[in-house]
């Protein structure tokens, strides 16, 4: 079966916007592109959809489409990649999200962000109300960016042309998302993260790409 991207759209702003970035999308893979007019009917129907694109809508819930990454664009204008972000979580990363990132980030030859949320160990707050050492929380980051190093260290090696920002932060994962994703042309997160991705949306100008596995 024929591999295809497909846009599901309207006359709306958003709907413009999702058919323009999937023409270029299509361009990019080389894939042929279907454009189908309203929302998409169910994840049955996409079964030879290598992703699917929407136009960002009020109320917007995600569809239910899990055989494909499905990209949300917003109406107003994006800018062109200068990086692609990709949200993980280093301790259980998602290889259908690593995947994709890299991929992007290899097609449109830009830096890939690569942000890890973290957040401060239980023994933190037991030493409540005293403030937590500088040298104990050097410590804890070191040690996550050292889990986020050797999370990506396979897939550095199978994309070594993509250049890869890594980037741990001690922040809510949405927010640590939505603070990266101020240069970014695409952001880049798991189905699985659930409220994360919801949050991302409602935040960021640029399109999302939200990905199964």
């Amino acid at each position: 079966m024929e591999r295809v991207i497909i846009a599901c759209v309207d006359e709306s702003p958003q709907g413009r916007a999702a058919a323009t970035w999937a023409e270029r999308e299509a361009a990019l893979r080389a894939l042929p592109l279907r454009v189908e007019q309203g929302p998409p009917p169910g994840d049955g129907a996409y079964a030879d959809a290598e992703l699917v694109v929407l136009g960002l809508v009020r109320g917007f819930r995600l569809p239910p489409i899990r055989s494909a990454p499905v990209v949300v664009v917003a109406w107003t204008p994006y800018r062109l990649p200068e990086t692609v972000t990709v949200g993980l979580d280093a301790r259980n990363p998602a290889s259908g999200v690593l995947a994709f990132a890299f991929e992007e980030a290899r097609l449109r030859g830009v830096l890939l962000h690569a942000v890890h949320s973290w957040a401060l160990p239980a023994q933190a707050a037991e030493r409540s109300p005293l403030p937590v050492l500088e040298e104990d929380r050097a410590t804890w980051e070191d040690q996550e960016v050292q889990i986020l190093s050797d999370a990506l260290r396979p897939w550095r090696g199978k994309y070594s042309d993509v250049d890869v920002l890594e980037d741990v932060v001690l922040l809510d994962p949405a927010e640590a998302l939505v603070h990266a994703a101020g240069t970014s042309g695409l952001v880049v997160v798991g189905r699985r993260t659930g409220d994360t991705a919801l949050d991302v949306l409602a935040q960021v100008r640029c399109p999302v790409a939200v990905v199964p596995g």
